[in-house]
């Protein structure tokens, strides 16, 4: 019987990025960021496929300099931060769809709403760094809809179109550093 070894990885948060932009009265693009975020990812025999991934975002950290914009973010009119302090996902699958392309497939929860969404993950390669730590670097692309997530405070333009757009994409650069 062959023992399958599980590896563990976690988050290095000053060389990782967790990014959100959305469109900005429909010409413009707002970019945004979260400060305090924590990650796992394990990992069954140093295979990344079929691995495990949970991630969780300090909503009050959230950053698009801009405090009064990032006050409004933090109220009931968005992520209502006092109530649903976190962001949540936890993975359901992670599969190979090429050399170094995943699909990562999971449940994103914001505020109380839990959806599956689909991700497209790009794996840039593992190396031991000079200190003997083994990290893996990955960007992370897909998008979610705001309104599915009671993310719903908008206002009209005089032409009609929203000040703040749907659609969110997000953007993950992150450096996974092994445990074990």
């Amino acid at each position: 019987m062959t023992t399958q070894a599980k590896t563990v990885w976690a988050i290095d948060p000053s060389h990782s990025e967790i990014q959100f932009k959305v469109k900005h009265l429909v010409v413009t693009t707002l970019t945004g960021k979260f400060e305090r975020f924590n990650a796992t990812l394990e990992t069954i025999n140093n295979s990344f496929e079929n691995a495990t991934i949970t991630f969780e975002a300090d909503v009050d950290s959230i950053n698009t300099n801009n405090a009064d914009r990032d006050n409004h973010l933090k109220s009931d009119d968005f992520f209502n931060a006092a109530s649903y302090p976190k962001i949540k996902f936890v993975s359901s699958s992670f599969t190979k769809s090429d050399e170094n392309t995943y699909k990562l497939v999971g449940d994103i929860t914001i505020r109380d709403i839990t959806k599956t969404i689909e991700l497209k993950v790009e794996y840039g390669g593992s190396i031991v760094d000079p200190w003997g730590n083994t990290k893996a670097g990955f960007e992370i692309n897909g998008k979610i809809s705001r309104k599915d997530f009671n993310l719903k405070w908008n206002v009209l333009t005089e032409t009609g179109g929203a000040v703040v757009s749907d659609e969110v994409k997000l953007n993950l650069n992150v450096e996974m550093h092994k445990q074990n």
